[in-house]
């Protein structure tokens, strides 16, 4: 009750198992422990943690500025209240190559299912605004490969490796990256920024790995549907910031609301009622168990 009654190793085979289903999982992202519970309800294969949106939900615009406590920590709580794998971007890996292993490390004893690491430098940027620098291929490899030595703890941990280079660098380069970033022990890629289906297409052809794709709003990317990217043959589609959009937009209109009016009297209509979130934080069985233990009576 208070944890899913699934151990985080369990959820690790489960992903791995699902990649070679040939089916597209859908992570939505979550920001909140509830949220997760909520993605569980709908019925999604898996959860995303966004670094941007744990950057934002603490006060910071998404350039690197939080650290590898803040992320694992956030990560496990944001984890832990579902029975669904998590998939929790660590940007550059908070530091040089061994900082990515221990990251790795943090994030399996804290339950994670998965990580993304990425080949910008440090302070890092939003991966679809203009003006990124990358660090060398090279460096990158090395980053990926201490990375991977960090699964020793649970090789069933699902390491992706993503990569900004399409926009700076050029698709073909892009490809070349990915390939090494898999020789290198990545499991996945996550290509960041391709502007259209064709792109999309092009890369899943050159990559034998599974995929990841990014269908965040307001980006570069086109915004493609389930059936385009599972046609295409993608592996994994995460929305990252859309919940947290969704949350944040609501806010403020009925904050704008309670101001102008002096009452939430009109925004009933849009809320969560009291008996919904009764029901998906599992109120009810937390009230059993509390009777449960009262009423025991020692034989």
């Amino acid at each position: 009750m208070l944890f899913p009654e699934i151990h985080p190793a369990e959820k690790r085979k489960n992903l791995r198992s699902a990649l070679k289903s040939g089916k597209l999982l859908q992570f939505p992202g979550s920001w909140s422990a509830l949220v997760s519970m909520a993605i569980e309800a709908q019925g999604f294969e898996g959860v995303y943690i966004s670094g941007s949106v744990l950057s934002n939900d603490l006060g910071y615009p998404d350039i690197g500025l939080t650290t590898l406590t803040e992320v694992a920590q956030r990560g496990r709580q944001i984890a832990r209240t579902t029975k669904l794998p998590s998939l929790i971007d660590i940007d550059t890996g908070f530091g040089e190559p061994m900082s990515a292993t221990r990251t790795v490390q943090e994030l399996i004893d804290f339950g994670i299912s998965g990580c993304h690491i990425e080949d910008q430098v440090s302070p890092k940027r939003c991966g679809h605004l203009d003006g990124k620098l990358l660090i060398t291929r090279e460096d990158m490899v090395r980053k990926v490969a201490a990375a991977a030595r960090g699964k020793r703890l649970d090789e069933d941990f699902l390491l992706v490796a993503r990569t900004d280079s399409r926009a700076t660098e050029g698709l073909d380069r892009a490809v070349e990256r990915s390939k090494a970033y898999i020789d290198a022990g990545a499991d996945c890629i996550f290509i960041e920024a391709l502007e259209n289906e064709k792109e999309f297409e092009a890369f899943r052809k050159a990559i034998q790995a599974p995929l990841l794709a990014n269908m965040t709003e307001f980006g570069k990317s086109k915004l493609l549907t389930y059936d385009q990217l599972s046609n295409l043959g993608y592996n994994i589609v995460i929305y990252p910031v859309t919940t947290f959009r969704l949350a944040m937009k609501a806010t403020i209109d009925g904050l704008a609301e309670i101001k102008a009016n002096g009452t939430q009297e009109g925004l009933l209509n849009k809320m969560q009622s009291r008996q919904e979130l009764y029901v998906l934080s599992r109120y009810e069985e937390y009230g059993s168990f509390d009777q449960s233990i009262f009423n025991f009576k020692p034989k």
